[in-house]
């Protein structure tokens, strides 16, 4: 009896235990406010399980988050410009825990869980959208510009990570997302700067956009290339060095092309506008491989370029355009390239990396690099095409003038009526000053335009 006793009161003073036990911490909440959605970040001792849902009027979502308690109060959050006013939280059932978000305008929630990295232990996840702020885009045709003027060259450029993805750190704590985006920036204002050449940045501050999003944010802006800036990362070696350039590979394009074909319906009008929807398997996928061969060969081209200008700046990596199955490098009808700008967990790389003046070292060569391929192969309707085309008629012009060998007793005047063209023109071209010919000198004719 005394042992049976024992027994039942040491399992009654377990049973509390083990619940307490399963009882999940929440150690602190982080928002981060994007131009078209907000994430919130809930920092968790472990997994757990949670519901959402949405009330009206006012706008508001309820987080329900099962057999868990609040470490600290929710106050002190900075909620500006986000799509958040307040935040409350309560207890219910006695062991879960509800979190009340007052809402600026309806949204769209979604919501998951990350495991821990290198920064962060397990977090859950909240993102707010906006309706309709994440559907994909219909591309008909590149922007034109004014009657009469070109259109600029759009250029994406895609600072890697941000929020809540710090990327890789480096010994000393530098974070990758924060020297992706300062290069970013100084990119940006070499492009923005540059006539005839128009900046879009896929994120602008602080705030994590997902890796279609960004593809699809060039893809809205009818991007002509699309420049992603990372740092690169190996933590196993501290004296990797150097810098990288990627472009897709051609197993990436080949799993891109099969997710198109499946999904053909949504990706009808992002290969120059021709719809997928009426053409046999067979044909859309040869259109599909076509516009990605072309893509990935102006994409190696773009990033020769960019490899070259790299070398003046700091070592390269491995010294050659390597490629991968980024999933940013995947637009099938933009130009992309990756530039691992340097290895950041090299602490020399490190602190060359938050160095201003490196910084626009890097930039300038992403730019120079970019601006050399464009000026060989000009988008159509841009201020560089309508400059080639120029050189292209003067070089024309140049080929097509005549020679006129002097015979005796000829003079400029009957040499310009022969020929259709001005006195002045054939002295002009031929930088003759008096009126002495000699016989058996060369004579370069005008152009009639030129006359």
């Amino acid at each position: 009896m005394i042992k049976r006793a024992c027994t039942t009161l040491l399992l009654l003073l377990l049973i509390p235990l083990a619940v307490e036990a399963q009882t999940v911490s929440v150690r602190g909440v982080r928002v981060w406010t994007a131009p078209d959605s907000t994430r919130l970040v809930f920092d968790v001792s472990g997994p757990v399980e949670h519901t959402l849902f949405l009330l009206k009027d006012p706008a508001r979502l309820v987080i329900d988050i099962k057999d868990a308690r609040l470490a600290d109060n929710l106050s002190g959050f900075d909620l500006h410009n986000s799509l958040i006013k307040d935040m409350r939280s309560a207890e219910r059932n006695d062991h879960d825990l509800r979190v009340v978000l007052d809402l600026t305008k309806a949204v769209r929630p979604q919501s998951f869980l990350l495991r821990p990295n290198a920064e962060y232990g397990h977090r859950l996840v909240i993102d707010l959208f906006q309706p309709g702020a994440d559907t994909v885009a219909k591309t008909e045709s590149a922007p034109t510009g004014a009657a009469g003027k070109p259109r600029p060259i759009i250029i994406a450029i895609d600072a890697g990570h941000g929020g809540e993805d710090p990327g890789a750190i480096g010994p000393d704590g530098i974070k990758e997302k924060n020297v992706t985006l300062a290069i970013a920036r100084k990119l940006d204002a070499l492009v923005s700067r540059t006539p005839g050449m128009q900046a879009v940045m896929t994120r602008s501050g602080d705030y994590y956009v997902s890796l279609g999003r960004r593809v699809q944010i060039a893809r809205e802006h009818h991007a002509d290339l699309f420049i992603a800036i990372h740092a690169d990362a190996c933590p196993g070696d501290s004296r990797a060095r150097g810098a990288s350039v990627y472009t897709l590979s051609a197993r990436g394009a080949s799993s891109e092309q099969a997710r198109l074909l499946a999904n053909r319906e949504n990706s009808s009008d992002i290969i120059g506008g021709v719809n997928l929807d009426d053409k046999s398997d067979l044909l859309a996928s040869v259109l599909l491989n076509l516009s990605l061969t072309g893509t990935i060969a102006a994409s190696n081209e773009v990033a020769q370029q960019v490899l070259a200008q790299l070398r003046h700046v700091g070592p390269l990596h491995l010294g050659r355009v390597e490629e991968a199955g980024f999933r940013v490098l995947k637009d099938p009808n933009v130009p992309s390239i990756l530039v691992e700008t340097a290895y950041i967990t090299n602490r020399r790389e490190e602190h060359e990396l938050v160095n201003p003046q490196h910084q626009m070292k890097l930039a300038r060569a992403i730019f120079r690099g970019a601006v050399a391929y464009l000026r060989q192969n000009p988008p159509p309707g841009t201020l560089l095409a309508m400059q080639r085309n120029r050189r292209q008629q003067l070089a024309l012009q140049q080929n097509r003038r005549q020679r006129h060998v002097i015979s005796r007793g000829e003079t400029l005047s009957a040499i310009a009526r022969q020929y259709q063209v001005s006195v002045k023109a054939l002295r002009s071209t031929n930088d003759i000053r008096g009126d002495d010919l000699y016989v058996g000198e060369v004579l370069t004719i005008p152009s009639s335009s030129e006359s």
